[in-house]
């Protein structure tokens, strides 16, 4: 068995002590697990754009090339670096509302529903996600960590700094307001 084939066996927390000790096959085991999850994440917490989901992809691992000491081995790495991610788009999200507040902004997107004749599936999915990226990001950060990373209930709590019974409240009323949507879809495809 190569070097590099025997990371796939270490943990994540096992990983990242060789990271720490500058190993590069440690490094990119853990890119190889995370990095497209992570993409994903920003993707949709971060309005679809995927230009920037690859620029924040790559500003979360350069921390960690940079400080990869600051993870402690006795907790869940995986919440860790998704504590992380969820940090960099609260800040992005503080950069808009600042650069919104100093724009004079006439261009409130308003949203608008598909032609009842023309409605596929294609579009439906497209209405969910634009009512996923609508929601404050809170709700929608719990969403895509319960029901797109599965993670558990407690983790989400840590990630997003919250009480377990706020985490299922946000995902009680997050479902919700997407089943309603989701019924709303099925009455134009019906047509």
């Amino acid at each position: 068995m190569a070097k590099e084939d025997l990371h796939i066996e270490y943990s994540d927390s096992e990983l990242m002590k060789r990271v720490c000790e500058a190993e590069n096959q440690a490094f990119n085991e853990i890119y190889k697990r995370y990095s497209q999850r992570l993409l994903y994440y920003f993707y949709r917490m971060l309005g679809s754009s995927e230009e920037m989901a690859q620029d924040f992809l790559q500003e979360l691992f350069y921390k960690l090339i940079d400080k990869p000491y600051l993870f402690n081995p006795d907790k869940c790495f995986s919440t860790w670096i998704f504590s992380i991610a969820h940090n960099m788009c609260k800040n992005e999200y503080r950069r808009r509302t600042v650069r919104s507040n100093m724009l004079s902004s006439g261009n409130m997107c308003v949203y608008q529903s598909p032609d009842e004749k023309t409605a596929d599936l294609n579009e439906v999915v497209q209405l969910i996600y634009d009512e996923l990226d609508n929601l404050d990001e809170s709700y929608k950060t719990a969403f895509i960590l319960r029901y797109k990373e599965g993670l558990q209930i407690k983790q989400i709590g840590e990630i997003l700094n919250l009480p377990e019974g706020t985490v299922k409240s946000r995902l009680f009323y997050t479902r919700q307001l997407l089943a309603g949507k989701l019924k709303k879809a099925d009455e134009l495809i019906a047509y």
